[in-house]
């Protein structure tokens, strides 16, 4: 199976690096076509993939097309396309866009919608998956091997899509600015940069375990970590003044909302 990327991005880069890496797919069976083709040359130089100087030359050589550019980009794509999609399987992390605009585009063809996030870039990816009537379990197998390769994969309906890709999709921004406001209060206190933003990354990392592996409900857990009169619990309390959790909600459904626009 032949896998063709259309945009190299920080996204695309990362699951084609994981899966070769993983043994998911391998070099040789990637094509790549990017629009800035240095950046095309420079991931081919770093993973072995071959580099394809438009999209119809892509597209005549791969059975599975892998749509990772922004969705604006899509209505100069799609129609370059259609006429090689006959026969292939299209697999979309754009987000926004829903099956029914791609059959529309390209015919009755199978499409697989996956919205992985940015910690693919390290192998921990949190990715969600939904197929079309005409893709077959073996299609949706394989591609979700290929997206396993570079983190978790979880079977979301498409009507739940954005609202997953909201959550995990987006996160790692609001995560990465809680991280830094969390080490710049250290270093405020007079950590230096480098132990207090090891000392929040870490912390954070271990209680996203805690609740992965755990059956309580986070809130029990964070009752545990708040003993009565202690510096911990007065944290809390500064965060529930300041409207932390409505604050993580808004920035969810504000997510949502845009999602819907695209």
């Amino acid at each position: 199976m032949r896998y063709g990327f259309i945009g190299l991005g920080n996204m695309a880069s990362a699951i084609i690096r994981g899966a070769i890496a993983g043994g998911a797919i391998a070099a040789q069976d990637v094509l790549g076509y990017n629009h800035h083709m240095e950046k095309a040359e420079a991931l081919s130089q770093a993973c072995g993939m071959r580099v394809c100087k438009s999209i119809e030359e892509l597209a005549t050589q791969s059975a599975c097309f892998v749509l990772s550019v922004m969705p604006l980009a899509l209505p100069q794509v799609l129609p370059q396309l259609r006429p090689h999609a006959a026969g292939k399987r299209i697999v979309t992390i754009a987000a926004g866009k829903t099956m029914a605009y791609y059959e529309e585009a390209l015919g009755q063809v199978p499409v697989i919608r996956v919205m992985p996030n940015i910690n693919a870039v390290v192998g921990a990816s949190t990715s969600c998956i939904c197929a079309n009537a005409y893709a077959s379990d073996a299609d949706v197998t394989q591609v979700r091997v290929l997206f396993a390769s570079i983190g978790s994969v979880a079977d979301v309906a498409e009507q739940l899509f954005s609202v997953f890709g909201s959550v995990a999709g987006c996160s790692p921004a609001y995560t990465f600015m809680y991280i830094d406001a969390l080490a710049k209060a250290g270093v405020r206190a007079g950590l230096s940069r480098k132990a207090s933003l090891e000392a929040a990354a870490s912390a954070v990392l271990g209680s996203a375990k805690m609740v992965l592996q755990s059956a309580e409900h986070p809130q029990a857990l964070a009752d545990k970590v708040c003993s009565p009169g202690g510096s911990t619990i007065e944290g809390v309390y500064a965060l529930q003044l300041g409207g932390f959790e409505g604050l993580v909600q808004q920035a969810v459904a504000a997510a949502i909302e845009k999602s819907a626009r695209l």
